[in-house]
């Protein structure tokens, strides 16, 4: 039962109180201001639940389906919400259950604290029945990992976990508690939040005579360029970010993580970057003079070809992780540290300026894409349905103030495209380790993250029946997501290479669904199959208007490709329109 104030004197003079290793874990999660917890029981974690009977007013446990939905709930929670995810999930299968969602949260830097029940310590090592070495499995996904066989553990440990997931560069956590030390009693007497522990330094020394580096570059370049990633959003930087772009009048570019820190109409934003990113961005990452790389890790998605990427130009790179700096890309100033502290102290160095020219170029750019692709996605005139189009609709709609989660895919290249974004933590999706199977249990932990808000979760017909079961959490729970999936009766992104680099042969990329509306109404959810073009804005506005959940089905064209792209092994200047 939940704690009581009786508490016993121990004879330092600190009040203490007896209770369980499971009392003293929830005590942790209720005082470090958790929320929500996403979990499945079973028989290793069973002391946990058993105690979380008697917490259900302080905490909010929302039963999924399969465990991999759960961690990606939880990173949809921490994604939205800027907290730290909390997940339960019992031992052995249960726990491998979690391995991708913590891997797409390591390599996505998403805070997570994720706790798995273990069988007890004595048979640990023994084969017991659903014992699994969960510990050395995450290591390799997981900022840390610790296991607990002694219930005095649980306050620090917990307090830890909290601390490592969210400071620095956040990341998932994951700890292991063996059945006994969830059981066990033992002298409680309060939780402390750690802010610090020797040898681990979340955030580095910032030195300032790299920011004045920096600054002098800058204030010299002709044509500068800043590239911008998910630190900014995750360090909340944004009004530094805005502010920095502004005073240096530096036409700016996004990975898609990064997303949404400033709106996508901002006039000094020019666009998305990558293999399916915007025209000027790609090609003009190869002219500049100057980059400024901000909170983002030069993913090859982003860079193509490294012998070919962005040789002309000096190379400043603003990240909290020292590893990422030179990792990928050779830096000709580093500056390390939090950019919300990083950023003000290199805007106060720079020069009020402006770039007419150089902005034109990407303003050219964007026209070269406009007659050679976007008109005909966001615009067709005939023909059946593109995915480009239903966004069109969908922004005009929004007006750009829903959170857009995405699965994994050409949908997903197309929405994180041209979804107008005109907040901060708008974006939710799978960047670095692309999973399918992510967005739907993904929006349900957005929702949950920002429940005033309308969360829209844009997947492919492949991606959905990956994890379709959490419409049962959505039935159960009672949440307000709405799904629109844009079907294109195939395996898109593969289909699409294997036309372009494969000769149409179509291997094994041709995929029969369900009737998705009637699995919508078995789970109780409301739902709509469209297929012609008139149909769009009254279904998408009937969608967003419905009270709870609604699942909008759009039958689009099967061979359409997501263009411009940057073939694999090309460089980022030979990006192609068609």
């Amino acid at each position: 039962m939940e704690i009581e104030q009786q508490a016993l004197s121990n004879p330092t003079g600190v009040e203490t109180i007896e209770i369980s290793g499971s009392v003293a874990l929830l005590e942790a999660l209720i005082a470090e201001g958790t929320e929500v917890i996403f979990g499945y029981p079973g028989g290793a974690i069973m002391p946990i639940y058993d105690a979380l009977y008697d917490y259900k007013e302080k905490l909010n446990h929302i039963l999924v389906r399969h465990e991999q939905g759960g961690i990606h709930a939880g990173q949809g929670f921490a994604r939205t919400s800027g907290k730290v995810g909390v997940v339960f999930a019992t031992s052995g299968p249960g726990a491998t259950n979690l391995v991708t969602g913590l891997a797409d949260a390591m390599i996505d830097s998403t805070p997570l604290v994720c706790i798995t029940g273990q069988v007890f310590a004595h048979l640990l090592g023994t084969d017991a029945f659903q014992e699994t070495d969960v510990i050395n499995i995450t290591t390799p996904v997981t900022k840390w990992n610790y296991q607990v066989t002694d219930a005095t553990e649980i306050p620090e440990v917990l307090s830890k976990a909290f601390y490592i997931a969210r400071s620095g560069r956040p990341g998932p956590v994951l700890i292991d508690i063996t059945k006994n030390a969830q059981i066990q009693k033992f002298d409680y007497s309060g939780y402390t939040p750690c802010n610090h522990i020797r040898s681990y330094r979340p955030k580095p020394l910032i030195r300032n005579e790299y920011i004045e580096q920096a600054a002098a570059l800058i204030n010299q370049a002709k044509k500068p360029f800043v590239l911008w990633g998910q630190g900014v959003i995750l360090g909340e930087a944004e009004k530094e970010f805005k502010a920095f772009v502004e005073k240096s009048g530096i036409p700016s570019a996004w990975t898609i993580l990064g997303a949404g820190a400033i709106p996508t109409d901002h006039p000094l934003n020019v666009g998305m970057l990558g293999m399916h990113g915007n025209y000027g961005p790609n090609v003009l990452t190869n002219e500049c003079d100057v980059m400024i790389a901000i909170g983002m890790r030069f993913d090859d998605r982003v860079t193509g070809r490294l012998d070919k990427y962005a040789k002309q130009a000096k190379i400043i790179h603003l990240d909290i992780d020292p590893s990422e700096i030179d990792k990928n890309v050779q830096t000709t100033v580093p500056v390390w540290g939090d950019c919300k502290e990083t950023l003000p102290a290199l805007t106060a160095l720079i020069q009020q300026k402006t770039y007419p020219e150089w902005l034109k170029k990407f303003r050219d750019f964007d026209q070269k894409e406009i007659e050679a692709v976007i008109n005909d996605e966001l615009h067709p005139a005939s023909g059946e349905l593109t995915m480009g189009e239903v966004i069109s609709h969908l922004n005009e709609l929004t007006h750009g103030e829903a959170i857009i989660v995405t699965d994994v895919g050409q949908h997903q290249m197309v929405a994180c495209r041209y979804a107008k974004l005109n907040k901060t933590r708008s974006n939710v999706t799978s960047g670095g380790l692309g999973t399918m199977g992510f967005a739907l249990p993904a929006a349900i932990g957005a929702k949950f993250g920002a429940p005033e808000r309308t969360v829209v979760a844009v997947i492919g017909d492949g991606g959905f029946q990956m994890t379709l079961q959490e419409l049962g959490t959505i039935m159960q729970s009672n949440i307000d997501v709405k799904i629109l999936i844009l079907n294109n009766r195939f395996l898109g992104m593969v289909r699409q290479w294997q036309e372009l680099f494969n000769q149409h042969r179509y291997s094994f990329v041709d995929i029969e669904s369900p009737d998705f509306v009637a699995l919508a109404a078995a789970y109780r959810i409301k739902g709509k199959s469209i297929s012609e073009r008139g149909e769009i804005s009254s279904s998408l506005k009937e969608m967003l208007e419905h009270k709870g959940s609604f699942l909008l089905e759009v039958m689009v064209t099967k061979e359409n490709n997501v263009f411009p792209m940057v073939p694999q092994g090309c460089s980022v200047s030979e990006i192609r329109l068609k």
